[in-house]
């Protein structure tokens, strides 16, 4: 088995000068002197031993990645790009755990991830309280939260970084309003994330710049399950349901997000109506599925891999190299991909016209 010290001896340098490869210190390394031991390195296909490594620094090459739930797609698209990056950029890996936006299972992992040699991690969770975000950045973490903001007027070390929600939620808006929509709603789940609250605020601003505000109502599908996010497009399903048996319905919905979108098109096509005749469907996310659903599903594109790129540059920084203590980044570079699923809204004429052609006609009694 090669050691750091055959890696020394082929590259005619010290064990600390491998040491200091192995390690990124190469800011103050002649270019001669690094190139020779990372041709070393390669013609020895040394590996350094990850448990010798964590022994000394007390710390192991993973990133720590909370999710509300890994059956979501969403959350295996972010993750894909952290771990992508992480891994080209700074040799981590990732070590992922579902949480399912509970309190106390967050703070469990960042026990155990703490205990493991794990300092660095990515949280996607929205709850309005991270004193326990805090409390693992005392002990030596470095911690970056998703898809909220910074508490306003509390100076924090957790750095935030998300989309620009309020915008997302509303070009979705204002794409239907284009369309000739004037009944609008936008479908959510119960419990009020800041990434929601955000969404239905660009919902109801969209629809009050364009005089529309009394027309647009937010449907809220109800409590999720022990499983969290993974159930949305059942909640999606259900909801659709509901509003089938309305007699004025909403011509125009903006979902949640894309997995939302998607049981909404499935509930609404199991009640009869048709997207986009009947009703139209926007989703805001940008999942790879929106553009293999039947129809197409127009959707609002999040830019994930800048994002994730973003996460991962911050939360390599330890917590005393943070630097603005009340780090926020919103991106705002949201483009709206226009497919199937939406089209002008039905007239009165043609919703009569469906309407008496599924009425059969009564028998007569000869």
């Amino acid at each position: 088995m090669t050691t750091i010290q055959d890696v020394a001896r082929h590259a005619a340098v010290s064990v600390s000068t491998v040491s200091n490869v192995l390690n990124g210190r190469t800011d103050r390394m002649r270019a001669e002197t690094l190139a020779r031991v990372e041709a070393a390195i390669r013609a020895l296909q040394f590996r350094p031993s990850k448990l010798a490594q964590q022994l000394k620094t007390g710390q192991t090459p993973l990133l720590g990645l909370l999710v509300p739930s890994m059956a979501n797609p969403m959350y295996g698209y972010i993750g894909r790009e952290i771990e992508s990056f992480a891994q080209e950029r700074f040799g981590f890996r990732l070590l992922i755990g579902s949480t399912y936006r509970d309190r106390e299972k967050e703070s469990a992992f960042f026990e155990d991830l703490l205990a493991h040699g794990v300092r660095r991690v990515i949280v996607i969770s929205s709850l309005a309280d991270e004193r326990h975000f805090e409390s693992a950045v005392e002990h030596g973490m470095a911690v970056v939260s998703y898809d909220r903001g910074a508490t306003p007027g509390k100076r924090s070390k957790v750095g935030h970084v998300m989309p620009d929600n309020f915008l997302a939620a509303r070009l979705a808006t204002e794409h239907l309003i284009g369309r000739g929509h004037r009944r609008l709603a936008f479908a959510t789940v119960a419990g009020m994330t800041m990434s929601r609250s955000a969404k239905i605020d660009g919902f109801h601003a969209a629809a009050e710049a364009a005089g529309l505000r009394a027309q647009a109502q937010v449907l809220d599908g109800g409590p999720l399950d022990e499983y969290g996010d993974s159930v949305i497009a059942e909640v999606g399903r259900a909801t659709a349901l509901q509003i089938a048996q309305r007699a004025v319905r909403p011509t125009g919905i903006v979902a949640l997000n894309d997995l939302m979108a998607l049981g909404l098109m499935a509930g609404l096509r199991e009640a009869g109506l048709r997207v986009p005749q009947d009703v139209s469907v926007v989703g805001i996310d940008g999942l790879f599925l929106a553009a293999l659903s039947n129809p197409a599903l127009t959707t609002v594109q999040l830019p994930v891999r800048e994002m994730a790129h973003a996460m991962v540059e911050r939360v390599m920084r330890s917590a005393d190299e943070a630097g603005d203590p009340e780090y926020e980044q919103v991106f705002a570079a949201l483009r709206l991909v226009e497919r199937e699923s939406v089209a002008p809204p039905p007239t009165a004429a043609s919703a009569r016209a469906r309407r008496a052609g599924k009425e059969k006609p009564e028998k007569t009694v000869p």
